[in-house]
């Protein structure tokens, strides 16, 4: 496999420094959380215009400053647009990305200025109505799996802002002091944020019949489930479809879009009932996510702030993974595997969003 012996540039999680290293890391996110908590302030007292249009500079001139980020957007959207990876369409896409995620960012940044009743405010009741009439009408938990659209935190905290239940997975092996203070905000609008490696956590939303949310396009992982997404071959983790089956809980995919005057609405696709935990059962709920996430983004590219490789570059991993998508789809076995060969528990394939400073381009 060809991203065996390197660094993968989307990885899961970030591996635990080894104890010569562990000083210096610590240092780093302990400047990560001060310039957070400096930004916000900065942000929180400065108008919001001001602030998007000085985060909007700063973002544009990374693109242009980071070569390696700059062709990792301009891959991915050419794989949206199916174009050539220098075809000025996609720059101009990229740009445009790189733009509204400047807009969640300043966002993010006053939340904690702002309520849940604030945020909501922001959020069109229609979408959030729908998606609980059918986690009422299911009588089960709610799996919803979504992708870096407009802004996530103002979906969950309208939900919560309602009364109804909502958790989200969050990886907190990257910057555990940051993740806190997120995840402190969030509780105080009713959202709770459980770290990936509490599982019987995670299990236990699903048995109260409560709604649990997963981002799934964290970027490409050789070990994740074999799936098309426009027209190309990647992978989308094994977690959504896996914890269903477990569960028997459905998946809703759901995407929040931005609107003018800096509202949002929640839109959700087709329900996906994973009737089967076999190999092929796995495979078939993995790609109807992803037909989804292909939908919600084809409707709004300029939308989506992926900034990681989302799909395979050597032709011979794409080869691999379509290889592997035959396996499943006759039933063998196809369960996810590291990259030298050891097998994984599904799970641990589980995509999960990182705290949301985390992939800043």
């Amino acid at each position: 496999m060809a991203t065996q012996g390197r660094r993968l540039a989307a990885p899961h999680r970030r591996d635990r420094p080894p104890p010569h290293r562990r000083l210096a890391a610590r240092a780093v996110e302990r400047a990560g959380l001060a310039a957070w908590r400096a930004g916000s302030w900065i942000v929180g007292n400065a108008p919001e215009r001001v602030s998007v249009a000085v985060v909007q500079a700063g973002l544009r001139a990374s693109y242009w400053a980071w070569p390696t980020k700059r062709r990792w957007a301009n891959l991915n959207f050419s794989h949206v647009l199916g174009r050539p990876v220098d075809d000025p369409a996609v720059r101009r896409l990229a740009l445009a990305a790189y733009d509204n995620y400047a807009r969640y960012l300043v966002e993010l940044q006053r939340l904690p200025n702002q309520s849940a009743a604030e945020i909501s405010a922001r959020v069109e009741a229609v979408g959030l109505e729908e998606i609980v009439a059918i986690w009422r009408a299911s009588g089960r938990g709610l799996i919803l799996t979504t992708g870096h659209f407009g802004n996530l935190e103002a979906a969950a905290a309208g939900l919560a802002h309602h009364g109804w239940p909502v958790s989200g997975v969050a990886d907190d092996s990257a910057f555990p002091e940051l993740f806190e203070l997120l995840a402190a905000q969030r509780a105080r609008w009713g959202v709770t944020v459980i770290p990936w490696r509490r599982m019987r956590d995670i299990y236990a939303v699903l048995r109260r019949r409560e709604i649990l949310a997963l981002i799934v396009d964290w970027g490409y992982r050789p070990d994740g489930i074999p799936v098309r997404l426009f027209g190309a071959w990647t992978t989308l983790p094994a977690g959504p479809a896996v914890l269903a089956a477990k569960s028997g809980s459905p998946i809703l995919p759901m995407i929040v879009r931005r609107l003018p005057g800096g509202r949002f609405l929640v839109t959700h696709d087709a329900l996906i009932e994973v009737t089967s935990g076999d190999p092929a059962g796995i495979r078939r709920a993995t790609q109807a996510v992803a037909d989804a996430l292909e939908r919600a983004i084809a409707a709004a590219p300029e939308q989506w702030y992926s900034f990681k490789p989302v799909w395979p570059e050597d032709p011979a991993a794409a080869a691999e993974l379509e290889r592997r998508a035959a396996e499943m789809d006759d039933g063998a076995s196809g369960e996810p595997r590291s990259n030298d060969g050891r097998r994984l528990d599904p799970l641990g394939a589980m995509e999960v969003a990182p705290p949301a400073s985390d992939g800043v381009p």
